[in-house]
Formats: C-alpha cells, structure tokens, sequence
C-alpha cells in the first residue's frame, strides 16, 4: 500500500472531490482499483465501493473503474454471488454515456475473456450470457472510437477462438450483414466491409461462404462507394484462401476480373498487389488461361502506379506455377517440402532422399534478400497446387546438375552420404541429411532400401512404355533362337533394338532416356557383333552413333536457343563471349529438325509458364523500366529471382543466367546485395555443376563489394560454401581472413556475424586446415575491441578446440592450448585472463576435450588466477570452479587429486577481500524443475 498516496493526498476527503487526478504512470506495479480495499469514513464493504465509484458523477472515476475490471473480477472470482453482482455492474457500466467509459471498458473485454476462460468451470456460460452481447452492441455505436474498439476486441476474440459459433452465425454475422447493406450508412459500410474481410480467414469455410460470400460479392461491384471496392480488392487473396478453389472460381474471379478492369487505378494496383495469393488458390488451368492474360493486362495499364504494383508481383506471379509435385515432392500441411511417401517408390535402383526439406514462402523469399519479412501462404491439400514462395532449407549433399546421366544417381549403401537424383522441373534443391546424430528424428524417417524414391514416376511426362517391346523383342529371340541360326536372330534383334531406340529418340534430351539409349546401344552393339550382314551392322552402328551424338544436345542448348530467342525480343544487349556461344548453340540446332525445335521449347518454356509473363520477367533489367515503371525495379527482379529459378527448374536457367549477372553488377547495391541474401537459395536450386560454373564467380565478386553487399554473403557463408565440392570449398580458406577488414571499423556485428558463421564453419574443413587458416582468424577476433565479438569469439575458439580432439588431432590441441596460455593466460590486461577464465568454463560445460588433458593442461594455469591482481579475473574464476567445474562428477569422485587443488582456491576466493568475488564463490546455481534457477546459499 505504499504506493496509496499516489491516488489520495487525504484519505480523510472525499475520493469523488479530488478524482484520483494523482493518478500517475509511476503506480503500473499495483492494481488500479486498490483503493477499493481502503476503509473510509463510507463504511462501505469493497462492493459497494465499486457500485459507487462505478456510477459517480465524476467521469475519471468512472474511467478508472472500467479500466480496473480484469483486477475486480480477479478479487471477486471466489464467491459467486459478488461475481454475479459485479457482471451486473459492467452491464450497467457498458451503458455508460460517455464515449471515453465506453471504450476503456471495451478494452478490457479481451482479457477479461481470456480470464473467464481459465476459470470456466467456475463460470462456464458469464461470457456468453454478459459480454458477448456488450462486442455485438458496440459494432453499432453511435461513437466512431466505441465502434473501432468493439472491433478490435471482436477480432481478438475471434482469433484466441473464444467465440462460439453459434454466436458468429446468430449475433456477429447478422449485424454485420446490416452495416453493409446497400441502404446502410456509408461510414457503416466501410467499417462492416473491413471487418468481414479481416474475420474471414477466422471463421470456417463453411460460415464465410454460406453467410459473408454473398454479401463480398455485391460489395465488390458497389458503384457508389469506391472505398467499399478499394477494400475488398486489398483483401481479395484472403477471402479466396478462405473459402477455397472451387467458390473462388466460380464466384470470385469474374468480381476479380471487374475489380482488375475498374475506372479507379487504385482498384487496379490493388488488385495487382494481391495477384499472387489470389493464383494460389486457383487451379493451373484457370491460372494460365485466365488469370495470365489478366495479368499482362495491369504490367500494361495507362498508370505507372498500377504498373508499378504489377512488375512487383510479377515474380511472385511466376512462382505460383511451380509443381514441385512433378519432381516426386509434395507440400506437407506445415509448409514443408518433402518427398513423396515411401508406398509409392517402386524402383529399388533410385535415390533414397532425405524426407524432410522446409519450404517458406516463394520467390521473394527465396531472397531472404533484405530485413522485409516472407509472406506465408498456407499449402493446399492437393500437391498439383503448391506454394508459391519456397525458401528452402539446405542439407549438407547436393544435387548432381541434370545434365548428368542419372544412370549413377545412387550412392553405395554404405556410403555417408547419397548423391540426390536429380529434379527436372522442380529443381528444388532436394539434398539429404548428413548426421543422424544431429538430426536423429530425420534419420528416423528416412526410408528403407526396399521403399525408395523413383524418379521416373514424378519428375517428367510420362515416357513411352518399352515393356511390351522389350517383350517383343525377348520373344522374337527366343523364337529364332530355336528355329533359326544365331546369325539370323541376332539380326532381328538388332532390328528390335533399333525401334526402340527410334522411340526413345523424342526424349533424347531426358536424362535417364540417355541412360536407357547407352544401355540399349551396349546391347545393339554386341548383338551386331556376331551378325552376318556387315551392311546392315555398319548403318545400325550409324544410327546409333548418330544418336549418341544427338545426346550431347541435350537440354542445355534447347533451353539456349529457346531463351535467345526470348531475351532478344525483350532486351537489346552488346555482343559478348555469351553470345557468341548461344550463337554457335543457335547453328548446331538449325542441323534439327524443326519438329524437334518447337518439342523442346514448348517442353521447357511455354508448358510451364505462359511466354509473356517469362518476356516481361526479363525486361525489368531493361534501364528504360526503371525511367517508366519504377527506380526500383531492378531491386524487386532480384527478390524473385529464386522464386522464378524454381519454377522454370535447373534445365532452364540459361534464360535467367543473362538477367542474372546483369542484376549483380547492377550499379545499385541494394540490387547487389538483395541477390548476396539469397545465392546460397538460388544455389540449391540449380545444383552444384551448375553453381560452380556460374554462381562461384559471381559469389567471389560479392566478396570484394561493399560491407552493405557482403554482409549478405557472410549471413549465409556456410550455407553456401557447403554446397561446394571439397577441393572448391578449400579454396576460400585464405579469403576468410578477408572479412575481418570491413569498411567502417564501427561496423563490429559485421565481425560478430563473421565468428558465428565460422562456428559453423568448423565442420567444413579438416583439423589441419582450421589449424592453419581460422585458428589465425579466431584468435584476431579474440582481441577485437568489441566485448561483444570478443565473447563470442571466445566460443568459437572453444568449438575449434573440440574440433581438434573430436577429429583426434590431439597434437593440433596441445598446440592450440600452449597458445591459449600464452595469449590469454599471460596476458598484460585483465580482459585477457578473464578470457581465459571464460575459455576454461566452456570447455569444461561443453565437454570438448579429455578431462585428464583438461587437469593436465588448462587446470594449474586456471587456479593460478585467484592471486589476479582484478577482481573481474577473480569473479570469473569462482563462477567457473563454483557453477561448473566442481558439479562435475570427475571432481566429486572421492580421492582425486586435483580435487583438493581445485577446493583449497574456492576456500581463499571465499575469504576474498572483494565481495562478490566471495559472493560466487560461496554460492552455486541449483536448478530446479528444469525451468527454473535458483541460488543457494551454502552454509
């Protein structure tokens, strides 16, 4: 009651005379209505006191009392009778005629609810009998800020699910339907209008269609009230989310289509900026046919602002068409990509991949490119349908580039790791989990080596089925071999053998049709080995030699000519070497059939996104979008790049590796260093042949730019540099020392982020070259003169010490230590032996070497500090030998000998002329629960 005289200066006069104005914000610690528990001259039980107080002439009163309810109902809670009592007394207050009562009270509603709801077998129905009625009256206040109040705490309500349906169908709804009838009050309207699209994603499916869907409908189309249909077009995407693809496309699109055609431009660009959540709901047929057109129709309107907002979500748009269902994967119910499920593996010879790699939102977020945050989008049940924002997160293997044979996708069995087959379209990056020690709820559902991945029956159309002809051709052997001589069957055979590889020949540009064309030639060959007609050996040998080198043109160079031909309608650019070889790539394929031509592009471009969406994608580099649509625009190609990568796939990236390093050497460095955010992403999704020939390059540029730019690359270091091979990875070792020198020596998270990224690193390389390369780095981070990035630095050396012992490089450890000692323990300023005392506690806490070589090597050293000149050095030291050292059974054991070294310095840092050095060396921490930790004094 200390804090009392803040609401009273004399409690001998009257409270209703002074208001409570000494009411201040020092008095947040204590309840509100505490005066309500102060005896007065009244005589008045606490009840009573609030019935007065409630119901004074004085406003202030009024208001203290609706702004103390949660405190009053928790004070009389234990009698049912005064609860009641007290409900009555909100009723009557809810009809209070000031607006400022009125909303202070609807302000409370909310926890009040929440209150209620703990305590419901108390009062199981005082909510919905009291409270629920004081939202639904408030909607229609005639006070504009009583009304933003009951919404606000209906929307709260509605979101913690502490409304119950029948009150959403009977009270909510029909209120709302009135506000926004076409008679309604126009301010009404707009209110009602807001708060249906913002509920909509609250209530079920079956609600928002069969009672607020209508009503949307007719909104949309309002012809009098353009904020009405500027409204609804902002929360379009969340209203087709909530009530699904099928009411979407049936009743939504054609309202979507008059919104996109409205006379107001601010109709358009919101329609524009909701494009991608309302593609996501619809299936592909209605995305391509009818929302594409839609589209190329706003990135053309008259106003540059509607233009704007197009080419911004332009990339998400793109994203939406990605399937990673066509490469055998799926979007589970909490967002994540993983592998389809084992039941429906049937070829033993596949890949086994990890089962389970994260998708976050798409394209832009696949740029985790700047501080704005990814849009979430709930998956749909169907995996034809999927996310359009992927982010996803890496392993430790990559994915071998398509254009390898995938004949020999597999690993060994006993091999670490599996090299992963290869996506055609998804290119998702699908990698598998390297150490089920780390990850040991992964490991548990990897599947068998019976239930493994095929990837014939996801990732591609369907291929021709040759089961038939291979049975044919067995039996036609068999035939002849019992009625003709050996070289006659082998003449058919060879015979059989060429029709099939005629048919295999319009899926050249497959990787695994490659793999069955080698097969199929090694048996062509060796049946003609023994034929007798040398004429009709050598023109099979043509044929199929003539094959073999048509599988050298495989996709690459269809997707070159293809995205020549789309880049030259879309952007003017200077020769160069690139074009020069798109040009020779461009002569080998006039040698095609044009049949074949028209079969690859349509395979790769046009059957998964429509041409003009894919042309004015890479027009936003062109320097005349940035004079006519928006300065930025460059910067907004680059956030959804990665999105875009995936859903073209790997095989296709020759049409965005143009656009690509055009927006890397853009002379903007937000452009720069949204696409350093995101190149270990893009890098998951083209795989590591292609990473190594065209991202390296372009990661070693980011390298040497501006902090601004390298600060993304640094974020995700060892994301990247793990999807390199080994002998690429060991190239970066000496550029590492590179990131400690930044641009402004202020600038010290840039250091700290460069030691939380070698922690990580660590597992990357051998012992011998963290020895000689980030030993160095560390140790420099040691001495930085932030205590921030020295603490963490000091952890970091304590990781490269347990990579030392847990790789059994014991000498490696002993060198380290002897360095420590050296630099940390003999060190001229306090900062450094508090280092090593800190040192010391980790690498008992984190158990990262031997104990009889920690006794050994680090013990002696670490006691010698208790005759520190610094009490900081002593601090250190009492807490490592007092919380940590001595709780370890090695030092509990009965007759240790250091045992007794260790507890003769706890007892003089105990009689320690500084108190808290005695003061930590006194206690210890015990935990109890788990949860919580406590200091116990010992006696």
């Amino acid at each position: 009651m200390a804090g009392i005289p803040l609401y009273f200066v004399d409690l001998q006069d009257d409270l209703d005379d002074f208001g409570f104005e000494d009411y201040g914000p020092d008095c947040d610690s204590m309840r509100i209505t505490a005066f309500l528990d102060i005896p007065g001259q009244d005589n008045l039980t606490p009840l009573a006191r609030l019935e007065k107080y409630a119901f004074s002439d004085n406003v202030f009163n009024r208001q203290i009392i609706a702004r103390g309810l949660l405190d009053v109902f928790r004070d009389f809670s234990n009698n049912e009778e005064d609860f009641l009592t007290v409900m009555e007394i909100v009723v009557r207050l809810s009809e209070d005629a000031e607006p400022t009562v009125r909303t202070e009270l609807m302000e409370q509603i909310p926890p009040i609810a929440i209150f209620l709801q703990e305590s419901r077998p108390k009062f199981p129905t005082a909510f919905f009998e009291y409270l629920m009625p004081i939202v639904v009256r408030y909607l229609t206040d005639v006070n504009n800020q009583v009304r933003k109040a009951g919404q606000e705490a209906l929307l709260i309500l509605l979101e913690q699910d502490l409304v119950a349906q029948s009150d959403i169908e009977n009270k909510v709804c029909p209120i709302l339907l009135d506000l926004s009838a076409p008679d309604s009050d126009d301010e009404y309207k707009v209110e009602a209008v807001n708060i249906i699209c913002k509920m909509a994603s609250m209530l079920s499916r079956t609600t928002v269609e069969h009672m607020l869907l209508p009503r949307f409908c007719e909104l949309c189309s309002d012809g009098k009230l353009f904020q009405v249909r500027k409204i609804c077009a902002a929360n379009f995407g969340d209203i087709c989310n909530a009530v699904g693809q099928e009411a979407t496309e049936r009743l939504l699109i054609p309202k979507f289509f008059e919104l996109c055609s409205d006379s107001v431009w601010g109709m358009r660009k919101a329609c524009a900026e909701c494009f991608m959540a309302v593609s996501y709901t619809t299936s592909p047929e209605v995305r391509r046919s009818k929302l594409s057109p839609l589209f190329i129709s706003l990135i053309s309107d008259t106003c540059r602002w509607v233009r704007q907002a197009a080419f911004q979500s332009l990339g998400p748009f793109i994203s939406t068409f990605a399937n990673p269902s066509s490469a055998g994967l799926y979007i589970r119910e909490d967002g994540t990509l993983s592998i389809r499920p084992s039941a429906q593996d049937v070829n033993s010879n596949s890949c086994q991949p990890s089962d389970n790699i994260t998708v976050m939102s798409s394209s832009a977020n696949a740029a985790l490119s700047s501080s704005e945050q990814p849009m979430e989008i709930k998956p749909e049940s169907s995996t034809e349908e999927t996310s359009a924002e992927v982010h996803t997160k890496l392993s430790e293997d990559l994915n071998k580039d398509p254009r390898e044979e995938s004949s020999d996708c597999c690993a060994s069995p006993g091999e670490e790791s599996s090299r992963v087959c290869q996506g055609d379209k998804a290119a998702a990056g699908v990698t598998e989990a390297t150490k089920e020690s780390s990850f040991p709820e992964l490991s548990s559902r990897l599947p068998s080596a019976e239930d493994v991945f095929n990837t014939f029956l996801y990732w591609r159309p369907p291929l021709p089925d040759i089961s038939q002809d291979l049975e044919l051709l067995q039996f036609k052997a068999e035939k002849h071999n019992d009625a003709c001589s050996v070289p006659c069957s082998n003449c058919v055979a060879s015979s059989e053998i060429k029709k099939v590889l005629e048919s295999l020949q319009e899926h050249i540009d497959d990787p695994d049709v490659q793999a069955q064309v080698q097969v199929l030639s090694a048996a062509l060959r060796a049946a003609q080995f023994d034929s007798v007609g040398d004429c009709e050996t050598k023109k099979m040998e043509e044929s199929s030699d003539n094959l073999q080198n048509k599988m050298i043109l495989d996709e690459t160079a269809i997707s070159d000519a293809a995205c020549n031909q789309v880049q030259g309608d879309t952007l003017s650019s200077p020769a160069s070497q690139d074009d020069i070889s798109d040009q020779s790539s461009t002569s080998v394929l006039k040698s095609m059939d044009s049949e074949e031509q028209h079969r690859g592009t349509s395979v790769f471009l046009r059957d998964i996104i429509p041409q003009p969406l894919l042309d004015q994608y890479l027009s936003m580099t062109d320097p005349a979008r940035a004079q006519t649509v928006d300065t930025e625009i460059a910067k907004h190609c680059a956030y959804s790049l990665p999105g875009v990568a995936l859903t073209l796939g790997r095989q296709n990236w020759h049409c965005l590796k143009d656009t690509y390093e055009t927006l890397a050497s853009d002379v903007q460095w937000k452009v720069r260093r949204t696409l350093a955010f995101s190149i270990h992403e893009l890098a998951v999704i083209l795989g590591d042949q292609l990473t190594a020939a065209d991202l390296v390059p372009i990661f070693n540029g980011f390298l040497k730019d501006l902090d601004e730019v390298r600060i993304g690359v640094l974020k995700h270091l060892y994301d990247f540099l793990k999807l390199l091979h080994a002998d690429k990875r060991r190239e970066y070792l000496y550029q590492l020392q590179e990131f400690v020198v930044t641009d402004n020596s202020r600038n010290w998270r840039f250091r700290y982020e460069l030691a939380e990224q070698l922690i990580l690193i660590l597992e990357l390389y051998n012992p011998n070259d963290v020895y000689d390369y980030l030993r160095h780095i560390a140790l420099t981070l040691c001495s930085d003169k932030v205590s921030e990035v020295r603490w963490i630095s000091f952890k970091l050396v304590v990781a490269i010490l347990q990579k030392f012992y847990a790789n059994s490089a014991s000498a490696l450890g002993l060198n380290f230590i002897n360095e420590l000692v050296v630099r940390f323990r003999h060190c001229s300023k306090w900062v450094g032996r508090q280092a090593f005392a800190f040192i010391c506690q980790a690498v008992v806490e984190e158990e990262c070497m031997p104990v009889d070589q920690f006794v050994e090597h680090l013990l002696p050293s670490l006691l010698s500090l208790a005759s520190d000149p610094v009490p900081n050095v002593r601090v250190l030291l009492a807490k490592a030998l007092r919380q940590t050292l001595l709780e370890k059974a090695y030092f509990k054991s009965v007759g240790n000998p250091h045992l007794e070294a260790a507890e003769e310095t706890i007892l003089a840092l105990q009689s320690d002329r500084d108190q808290d050095v005695s003061f930590f060396a006194t206690i210890k921490l015990k935990q109890n629960n788990m949860d919580s930790i406590t200091i116990e004094k010992q006696n």
